[in-house]
This record gives structure tokens, C-alpha cells and sequence, in this order.
């Protein structure tokens, strides 16, 4: 099956990289290489590294970026992007790009298992290496179930939700997406089955987070490589979820922010000042057009950081 997935907000993420020909640019996300492809376009003497840790993006991107000889592309995960540029012998980068959004290709191959739509072996591991959604579901204490339920997608039903999963598992192990699917339907009542999209989203986003722990490797993302920049470097994060958001805003924030002495003091003695500014103080969202063409973009959100 070929690698299909449709970059969010393309146009407007390569324009906020604000591409030098000469410069270097880092794809952390590369995926099926959309946005590398427009970095590369616009590149002459300058250079992309385009980095994926799932091995099907990996042979995909080698494949679409051939042509363009300005490109190199790496298998790893973006919060290596220190070390990874360490190995490549490159000091500075000009601009950093995550999209942070399971790719079309992923959602669609079924057995890949991060499809409530489709019925396969649990799995969702974006590297397809590692712990599984099977391993989360039949050794994760009720506990430990509620709580990612709660905290990765805000379930109102958490804790029927996991009860139901450990009632299960006592009888069976759980292997796959449709067997998980109906647990969850069972214990959410009928009324909230109705409401709000599929019952099961909320469900297989908080696994999908918990197995790949994409909050804590965008955490390490952005702390360890900003120092990456160079001065006026750029720093592009395309969120899908308030989640990600909230840590990509928090986190921007905290590098924009200057002396932190008591008002009270007539002049500052901490000696702090800004290591970035924000390119857009609210977030760039899609298009009319590109909404209409594209669902899967409507909760996209892009924050820009441009190193001073």
C-alpha cells in the first residue's frame, strides 16, 4: 500500500519557515515528505534533513526526495534532532519542523491498529517497535487505565471504561481493534454513544498517546532543540489535539519571556532576556478551502517560534 498522506497546512508551514536557499532545515516529521518536498523545492546550496521513526515513512520519503540532492533522509525520533544533527557534523539549523499528526497512511492500513474503523491486531506503534496498544490494554492496572484515559482524552467514562477492560481481560486477552471497540461501547451508556463523533476516539487517541508517549518526546523535542537554531532559526509545530497544543504554547512561551525581577524593583538585576519571539501571537489555522478539501485538518493548529 502506498504511503498516502495529505500535509495540513502546507503552504502556509514552509512559508512560516521563512526558507533561505542557502540555509539548513530539519523535518522531524517527514511522513510521506509533503512539507520536505516544498523545503527541498526552495532550497539551492542549502540542506534538509528529513527525519521519521516509522520504517514504511522512511522508504517513502527516500523514494519522493530523490530527486532533490539537497535532502538526506534520516530514520529516528525528533526528540534526537541534537544528536542526530551531532552525527551529521551540523552545528546550526535554520528552521525545525513537527507535524505532529498519525498520517493518513498510518489510519488507513488497517494493521497497523490505530483505526477504531477497521478491524485489526492492537497495535499502534508509530516506530512498530516497542510497547504495543495489546501490551497497554492486557497488562495496564485498572488504575493506570483510567488515569491515561482521563488525562490523553479527557473520557468522561474512564473508569467504566477500564472496569470493562479488566472484566474482559479475565476471560480473554483483548487483540484487537474491534474487540476493543465493543468493551467501549458497552460501557458507555446510550445516550453518550450519540454524541460527539465515534465512542471509541476518545479511547484509542489516549492509548495511541500512552504507547508512542508523544507528550513526553515533544516535551524533550522542544527543550533539546531550540539551542539548535540558528539566530532568526525558525521553530514550526503543527498540533492536533488541545494537548499538544497546550504544551507547544506553554513551552513557546517560556523562551519569550525576559526579565523576571518583582515589579516593585526600579531596574532589573536577574539580567534575563528573550530567546525567541513568537512569529504569531495566535495560532495559523486551515483554510476555508483546505477544510473543505482535506477533514482531517480541521483541528490543526500551527505556533511559530523564531529564534533571537
Amino acid at each position: 500500500m502506498e504511503f498516502e498522506h495529505r500535509s495540513v497546512l502546507l503552504h502556509e508551514t514552509v512559508d512560516a519557515l521563512n526558507i533561505k536557499p542557502d540555509g539548513i532545515y530539519v523535518d522531524g516529521t517527514a511522513g510521506g515528505a509533503g512539507h520536505s518536498r516544498e523545503i527541498a523545492k526552495r532550497l539551492t546550496t542549502g540542506r534538509l534533513i528529513a527525519i521519521d521513526k516509522d520504517p514504511d515513512a522512511i522508504m517513502t520519503a527516500t523514494e519522493r526526495l530523490a530527486p532533490y540532492p539537497c535532502a538526506q533522509v534520516v530514520r529516528g525520533d525528533f526528540k534526537d534532532i541534537p544528536s542526530i544533527l551531532q552525527e551529521l557534523h551540523i552545528g546550526k539549523v535554520d528552521g525545525i519542523l513537527l507535524d505532529l499528526g498519525v498520517s493518513s497512511h498510518q489510519l488507513d492500513t488497517a494493521d497497523r491498529g490505530f483505526s477504531y474503523q477497521a478491524d485489526s491486531r492492537l497495535d499502534m506503534r508509530m516506530s512498530q517497535q516497542g510497547l504495543s496498544a495489546y501490551d497497554v490494554v492486557n497488562s495496564y492496572s485498572q488504575e493506570d487505565l483510567t488515569r491515561i484515559l482521563r488525562e490523553y482524552s479527557e473520557e468522561k467514562f474512564a473508569s467504566k471504561i477500564a472496569y470493562f477492560i479488566m472484566k474482559e481481560r479475565e476471560e480473554h486477552p483483548i487483540e484487537t481493534t474491534f474487540q476493543l471497540v465493543d468493551i467501549i461501547k458497552r460501557a458507555i451508556p446510550a445516550a453518550a454513544r450519540r454524541e460527539g463523533g465515534h465512542p471509541a476516539k476518545r479511547t484509542f487517541q489516549a492509548i495511541r498517546i500512552e504507547v508512542n508517549n508523544e507528550l513526553g518526546v515533544l516535551k524533550e523535542c522542544i527543550s533539546n532543540s531550540f539551542d539548535c537554531l540558528a539566530s532568526g532559526g525558525r521553530f514550526c509545530i503543527i498540533t492536533f489535539h488541545s494537548l499538544e497544543d497546550r504544551i507547544v504554547k506553554q513551552m513557546f512561551a517560556e523562551f519569550t519571556k525576559g526579565c523576571t525581577c518583582p515589579p516593585e524593583f526600579p531596574v532589573c538585576i536577574c539580567g534575563k532576556t528573550p530567546r525567541a519571539k513568537l512569529v504569531s501571537r495566535k495560532p495559523i489555522e486551515p483554510s476555508k478551502e483546505e477544510l473543505s478539501e482535506n477533514n482531517r485538518s480541521r483541528s490543526s493548529k500551527l505556533r511559530v517560534l523564531e529564534k533571537i
